[in-house]
């Protein structure tokens, strides 16, 4: 599992514990779904890529949008995916386009400093 892929929306708490899982694990690539907002603030690593998508817009665009960014760049079977950051709106749009491209997911988080896998 060398690919994150996750969402940096709203939720109190939850950027930090993104940051954390960002530097829990040697990533070979990160993809933050975000907003401008998060573009801006969201901390700049060489192996992330923002994928930008307005989190107003209805399932189908989100989906699209990251759908569109992800379309070949990922080659592993398998993801890790964090979505403790958002709603349950973006959560649905990102899962759809990950099973769209034929990803496995591995929901991952942070806890006490270490990568875990629900």
């Amino acid at each position: 599992m060398a690919k994150l892929v996750a969402i940096a929306s709203f939720g109190k708490g939850t950027w930090a514990h993104l940051i954390k899982l960002c530097e829990a694990e040697e990533w070979e690539k990160i993809y933050i779904i975000t907003d401008e907002f998060g573009i801006n603030r969201f901390p700049k690593k060489e192996n992330v890529e923002f994928i930008k998508v307005d989190f107003r817009t209805d399932f189908e665009e989100i989906k699209d949008k990251v759908l569109l960014a992800l379309k070949g760049k990922i080659d592993d079977w398998d993801v890790g995916l964090n979505i403790m950051s958002g709603d349950g709106k973006s959560h649905m749009a990102v899962l759809s386009a990950l099973l769209g491209l034929g990803l496995g997911i591995r929901l991952v988080y942070v806890e006490d400093d270490k990568l875990k896998e629900l």
